[in-house]
């Protein structure tokens, strides 16, 4: 098959049964339910065949006017290395107009992205396993629905853009745990159902044993549960190496342009909400 025989269209919920095939193909595993949570929040484009069959997805997901995440470049394993990737990404990243964009990157994937302007930022360590007896954290507590605005501005803070739609879909759809001082959000964390089991993510603290205690939150209430954790923190990822989630993996943080942030923020992000949604 020419790459002139391939056609990109907007990516709409027809194309999702279909797309979770190519993701289950290519080893991920995102259900069905998960690829309906990112398009619910993106917009996106699907590369079709002259059958018509859908042979390579992309997401663009939105914050405001303030930047973008490149999320979910998948083309099929025969279609590979044949333009059709560089196809996706120039139609998706029209989508993402003049916003700055960010997106994680495989190794193979990584040229690609070099030639249209991404820089490396940091690197993704994705960990995973079945959770074993975790001692609950004292200084931890569910949030509850009132806590959404100031979850919601904190992680305005750490990430450099408000995403709103995204923390109102998590809040629906997942549960977030909260630390609190002075009365006062001092770190957050959210989990979900997401692949094998669950996913944690975003995490936001101000200090690296923040994150653990919200990392330890769920655990001790998951005994014996799948769990994932996608962090950009190197702490982070040994700690969790150490408490029965193994380094499964990961990603290349790139960003297109790399700007620097006007001002540092007192918190930190320790966790992605996962790599469909950056």
């Amino acid at each position: 098959m020419q790459v002139g025989d391939i056609e990109t269209i907007s990516f709409g919920i027809e194309h999702l049964d279909r797309a979770t095939q190519l993701s289950r193909e290519a080893g991920w595993p995102h259900r069905l339910q998960d690829w309906e949570v990112a398009l619910d929040l993106s917009e996106g484009v699907v590369a079709l065949d002259e059958t018509g069959e859908v042979v390579g997805t992309a997401l663009m997901t939105p914050y405001g006017d303030d930047c973008a995440t490149i999320n979910m470049v998948i083309v099929g394993a025969n279609l590979r290395g044949r333009g059709v990737g560089r196809r996706l990404m120039d139609a998706v990243l029209g989508l993402g107009g003049e916003r700055p964009l960010r997106l994680i990157a495989t190794s193979d994937g990584l040229p690609l992205y070099e030639k249209l302007g991404f820089r490396k930022t940091g690197a993704v360590f994705q960990h995973q396993g079945t959770v074993g007896e975790v001692p609950a954290p004292t200084e931890t507590e569910a949030a509850t629905p009132a806590d959404l605005p100031e979850i919601t501005a904190i992680d305005r803070d750490a990430f450099g853009a408000t995403r709103s739609a995204l923390m109102a879909k998590l809040a629906e759809i997942g549960e977030f745990a909260v630390i609190r001082r002075n009365g006062k959000i001092a770190g957050f964390a959210c989990i979900r159902a997401f692949g094998r089991g669950e996913v944690v993510g975003p995490i936001v603290a101000t200090d690296l044993e923040d994150a653990k205690a919200l990392v330890r939150h769920f655990m001790s209430r998951r005994s014996g549960a799948f769990l994932r954790v996608d962090t950009v923190d190197a702490g982070l990822a040994a700690w969790l190496s150490e408490h029965s989630l193994a380094h499964a993996g990961g990603g290349i943080a790139m960003a297109r342009p790399v700007v620097a942030r006007p001002a540092p923020s007192t918190f930190t992000t320790f966790a992605l909400a996962n790599q469909a949604l950056g």
